[in-house]
């Protein structure tokens, strides 16, 4: 109800600009279900879209009009994924403790999995700009904790070439990233503090400015991804939904709670929402942008 309070005529002009329909207007479709808990819904160009069953060890693959199947399995904890340029995959393992990068012939790299010669804590999700500039969260939950070397949680940057870099070193369990539509802005919820936090990106991808831009979720936030005007969807709940300046327009119901969400399709004005043990869609008027979702 804070959010709600919030609300100003300001902030409500965009409503009817982001999603143009009345209260009934979300037509939640079931995608896919009976996994075991599902992160990471991923994009491809090439017209499918990858999540993770995390518990599972597995990604699946999802191409419009045929049922999921297995894309790769034994992933060691696969949790957010997203595309670069080339169309290379990169993958969160929680378990394996690293970032993954998988090329179109199937070749896995691995891209990070130590900060200073300790091993990272459980990497968890993943955005890859239009530079190939790479950003992912390094938090801890559950019996991952129990294992840490780090006495952080850590926000990573991996540029295109050169050594893995520090984004920030955080008390509370960074989840979520994403990209603002020309990639000068980096996007990170905060579990614990029930927050989103931006930064300032320069050229180089090297950050500045942090800030709080939504001071209390509600729900604790978990993967968040951005439209083509810069409003933010974060799985909190249901699909929240923000505007640039952090004020609260509109949430997408959902039933199940949702872990992550992404954009896709040709127009790009699907979004697709892991939930549990399902797989959810939505059509909207907006197109995602930013990262992995549209090029």
């Amino acid at each position: 109800m804070k959010h709600l309070a919030r609300w100003s005529a300001a902030a409500a002009v965009f409503v009817p600009f982001l999603l143009a329909q009345d209260s009934d207007r979300f037509q939640v479709q079931l995608l896919a279900k009976g996994y075991t808990y599902t992160d990471g819904p991923a994009w491809s160009k090439d017209g499918f879209l990858i999540f993770s069953d995390t518990p599972a060890d597995q990604l699946l693959k999802w191409v419009p009009g045929q049922p999921p199947q297995v894309y790769r399995e034994n992933v060691q904890g696969p949790a957010g994924n997203a595309f670069d340029s080339q169309g290379r995959l990169y993958t969160c393992e929680t378990r394996a403790r690293r970032v993954t990068r998988t090329d179109k012939k199937g070749a896995i790299e691995v891209l990070a999995d130590r900060w200073e010669a300790k091993r990272l804590n459980a990497p968890n999700d993943i955005v890859v700009g239009r530079n190939d500039h790479a950003y992912f969260t390094d938090p801890a939950f559950g019996s991952q904790a129990d294992h840490r070397e780090l006495d952080f949680y850590g926000v990573y940057h991996i540029p295109p070439k050169g050594p893995l870099e520090i984004v920030a070193k955080l008390t509370g369990r960074p989840n979520g990233i994403a990209l603002s539509p020309n990639g000068r802005v980096l996007y990170v919820t905060d579990s614990d503090d029930r927050s989103i936090l931006a930064y300032d990106l320069d050229r180089n991808g090297q950050p500045a400015n942090q800030r709080t831009l939504v001071e209390n979720t509600g729900a604790v936030p978990d993967g968040i991804r951005v439209d083509e005007k810069g409003n933010l969807y974060v799985a909190a709940g249901g699909i929240a939904v923000y505007s640039a300046a952090g004020q609260w327009l509109d949430t997408i119901p959902v039933t199940d709670p949702p872990s992550n969400c992404g954009f896709g399709e040709a127009d790009g004005q699907s979004i697709f929402i892991t939930a549990r043990r399902n797989v959810y869609r939505v059509r909207l008027l907006q197109k995602g942008a930013g990262s992995d979702e549209r090029r």
